[in-house]
């Protein structure tokens, strides 16, 4: 790179302030690097910000989704269904508890799992005599709820559990509810990666309104390790007496990412603004170029993690892709669809199973969008994909 080339333009990116640095620089010179009562001042700030009653902060949200599943009593000769179109560990949850995964295709409009077709698999599964999910897992693309009046609607006709992935959308919200409060679900998991909306550097979170899942999270989080006395097989045999009651996993959060979350919670309103903001200017700067941009659904309100157009011919989609990156902007693609993976392959899917998630994916780009962008930045995307479509 010249020194007259632009900067590098991530697609998305951490926000970290001197209040940040303060927040974890005062853990650090604490007596508590974990387990101590940052991870709790988090967790309370989340059930505030979710209506949540039970949160569990974890080492990422990949441990999250994996204790939600075993939380949910997944295990062998259970089948999960979760979107195509979403990172592997969506699925992969599933697997790791001995269970099958099978996918639901997106609405093609929203990119989220498409109710509608929830609705025809489990009806189709129903009337041949086949396996209906223990588990299903929505997972809210980008930033935008989805039909979760509908999915929970349909956990109740057929039985099964829901656990909404809300990796991308710490913020969003549903009409007056917000993503993270269960409303229709069993449980729902955030990420707090360092490109998501706020960031513990690596960290998840499991939000739940039901007292027994609470209590097998909390003891799967830590090594199935309890002190408490009405979990124990006998009477405590003294003040340091602890139990291993289950096969648990060390799952924790350390109490300086927590410190960083809830120094990063205080400005998510700001952020959530200044996301808007540049989805909007994008959507005027791209107005009348052959692609599609972000829908907006009335009374959903998307924490627009990432802003994925549509180019109109997917024959463009790789030379479009060049040209950015070419141009030092981070243009990126989520998601190539779980399905069509090798390891997935290998247990049977291929091309053609989930048709919705293969056409979103050959004409789908991710453009840079993070809050410290600039109304500038944009223009200068804008540019180069009119440059380059041109």
């Amino acid at each position: 790179m010249s020194r007259s080339d632009p900067p590098f333009l991530s697609y998305g990116r951490q926000h970290i302030t001197d209040a940040d640095v303060a927040a974890v620089a005062e853990v650090l010179r604490s007596d508590f690097l974990t387990q101590g009562p940052a991870v709790p001042r988090f967790e309370a700030a989340l059930q505030a910000l979710t209506g949540a009653p039970h949160v569990f902060a974890m080492a990422n949200a990949t441990a999250a989704l994996h204790l939600s599943c075993l939380a949910c009593d997944v295990g062998p000769g259970d089948v999960v269904w979760t979107s195509p179109n979403s990172f592997v560990a969506s699925a992969n949850c599933a697997l790791y508890c001995g269970a099958d995964a099978d996918f639901v295709d997106i609405d093609p409009a929203t990119f989220n799992m498409s109710a509608d077709a929830l609705e025809a698999k489990l009806a189709a599964a129903e009337a041949a005599g086949g396996r209906l999910p223990k588990v299903v897992i929505p997972v809210h693309f980008a930033g935008q709820p989805c039909d979760m009046g509908r999915i929970g609607a349909l956990a109740r006709r057929y039985g099964f559990r829901v656990i909404e992935d809300a990796s991308h959308a710490v913020g969003a919200m549903l009409g007056n509810t917000p993503i993270g409060g269960c409303a229709d679900s069993d449980i729902a998991v955030f990420s707090f990666h360092p490109v998501k909306i706020v960031t513990t550097g690596e960290g998840g979170a499991a939000m739940t309104r039901d007292p027994v899942l609470a209590e097998r999270l909390e003891l799967l989080r830590s090594h199935g390790v309890t002190r408490r006395e009405d979990l124990m097989s006998g009477p405590p045999e003294g003040p340091w007496y602890y139990e291993q009651v289950a096969l648990g996993f060390n799952y924790r959060m350390t109490d300086i990412q927590a410190a960083l979350g809830a120094s990063q919670l205080e400005r998510l309103e700001g952020y959530l603004r200044r996301r808007h903001e540049l989805g909007a200017l994008y959507d005027e700067r791209l107005a009348g170029l052959p692609l599609t941009t972000p829908l907006r659904v009335g009374g959903r309100f998307s924490a627009f993690h990432l802003y994925v157009i549509q180019l109109d011919d997917p024959a463009l989609r790789r030379p479009v892709f060049e040209a950015l990156r070419g141009a030092n902007i981070g243009a990126n693609v989520h998601y190539i669809p779980i399905h069509l993976q090798p390891y997935y392959r290998a247990l049977g899917f291929g091309p053609g199973d989930f048709p919705n998630a293969e056409a979103y994916y050959a004409r789908a780009i991710t453009l840079p969008l993070h809050p410290q962008m600039s109304d500038g930045d944009v223009d200068r995307v804008a540019d180069c994909l009119r440059e380059a479509l041109a």
